[in-house]
């Protein structure tokens, strides 16, 4: 029998495949939330925001059922506090801001019934290049950038609900 190139790849990928599998290797994004938590109230003090929408679609990926009115017995995720900052880091000559620091602050709290409420926070930190000369590209990048630090935050909150014990 002779062994040809594409099925010597095939055997190898299948083997890469069942390696990984076995090791346990999962792809990043997939959280192990406990079940105490796979049914979840989310409010927020912007409930129409952005990082409210990503943290939701976040969640929906995990396949964690969110309802849509509050209930005393379900767990809440309350998200207090999403803010934007920026801090000079440098100047061009002649005065203009060359360069900023973007400092994206989250701040919310896991509250779990018979449970005293748990509060996290955090921050995020990006270098931002502004160049005036180039103000509709820079305005995009900066639009891409928070994005990215949105979702970075929405990946934060789940690996902090993953790693929750919860008291039964």
């Amino acid at each position: 029998m002779r062994v040809t190139k594409s099925s010597l790849k095939a055997i190898l990928l299948i083997s890469c495949a069942l390696t990984i599998s076995a090791c346990g290797f999962r792809l990043r994004g997939d959280f192990l939330l406990a079940p105490e938590l796979q049914t979840l109230y989310v409010s927020s003090v912007d409930k129409h925001g952005e990082l409210t929408r990503v943290v939701k679609q976040h969640l929906r990926i995990n396949q964690v059922n969110l309802v849509d009115k509050y209930s005393v017995e379900l767990p809440e995720l309350r998200i207090l506090k999403d803010e934007l900052n920026r801090r000079t880091l440098s100047v061009f000559p002649n005065g203009q801001v060359a360069e900023y620091e973007l400092i994206y602050t989250v701040k919310y709290e896991l509250r779990i019934t018979n449970q005293e409420p748990e509060s996290f926070s955090f921050e995020l930190y990006r270098d931002y290049q502004d160049d005036p000369d180039r103000a509709l590209a820079k305005s995009r990048e900066l639009s891409l950038l928070l994005s990215e630090m949105r979702k970075v935050a929405a990946d934060k909150i789940l690996r902090d609900m993953a790693s929750i014990q919860i008291n039964g």
